[in-house]
């Protein structure tokens, strides 16, 4: 028989640590792909396309995520899947607007669109990887909503 423990939230101490070293990684990532593609040539550079707006842009999602886990950690009883359905669902509202770029701005290009878009893929794949027990952030059984069997 499993015993069911309560789920409780992460300390804000335990989310704070977890959602900087998540933006820290998420803002890196972008910043080194954006180098690549911009060094190789691979796509004309336009102004979303440009380091303000991606660190920026990757830093604030990551900590938005961070509070989204946070307040799902003391309200479901699986915040990890939960998180990953909420975080599939905003990466797939989140190329809408990359898409209408291609309409409002003329030095929007498809490729440079794409390369927004993967960056948008980076920042949803690392938080999920480092808030949940789905990846690397919490070791198996140490979450606050585990189950012991």
């Amino acid at each position: 028989m499993a015993t069911v423990t309560p789920a409780v939230r992460p300390t804000w101490t335990d989310l704070m640590r977890r959602g900087a070293a998540t933006a820290a990684v998420a803002t890196v990532a972008n910043a080194l792909l954006l180098t690549l593609v911009l060094e190789t040539g691979l796509v004309e550079p336009f102004a979303p396309l440009s380091y303000p707006p991606v660190v920026f842009l990757s830093a604030a999602g990551a900590v938005a995520a961070t509070f989204v886990y946070g307040l799902l950690a003391g309200r479901v009883a699986d915040a990890d899947r939960t998180f990953f359905r909420v975080a599939v669902a905003v990466l797939v509202a989140s190329f809408i607007p990359d898409i209408g770029l291609l309409y409002v701005d003329p030095g929007a290009t498809v490729p440079g669109v794409l390369v927004l878009m993967v960056m948008h893929v980076v920042v949803a794949a690392v938080c999920v990887a480092s808030l949940t027990e789905l990846g690397w952030g919490v070791p198996k059984g140490n979450r606050p909503d585990a189950s012991e069997e």
